[in-house]
């Protein structure tokens, strides 16, 4: 699993100018099973996405495919990690830790 922190670097119009185009692409993800759970940060100034992926490098290409991302309003951090437990509602992602 990965979480996905997003940090504006723009002023809040350039973010809202895409966000219609950042809601579809997330859109796109979570039609694809990529993405769990995402929303905005308080104070407003980026949001988090949870996501699943099999490695960190096709992660990093959803990631660059981010229209806040293209158009240069918004960075990234990927953080990877072992969901070795979660609540019932996640019992799929579970994962064993690596050997």
């Amino acid at each position: 699993m990965f979480v996905l922190e997003l940090t504006y670097t723009a002023p809040l119009e350039r973010v809202d100018a895409l966000l219609e185009d950042h809601v579809d692409w997330l859109t796109t993800h979570y039609d694809a099973g990529t993405f769990i759970a995402s929303g905005r940060k308080e104070p407003r100034d980026g949001g988090v996405i949870i996501a699943v992926g099999a490695d960190r490098a096709g992660i990093e290409e959803v990631v660059a495919a981010d229209p806040f991302t293209v158009e240069g309003v918004a960075t990234y951090r990927i953080t990877e990690f072992v969901a070795t437990k979660t609540g019932p509602e996640l019992a799929a992602y579970r994962q064993q830790p690596p050997a």
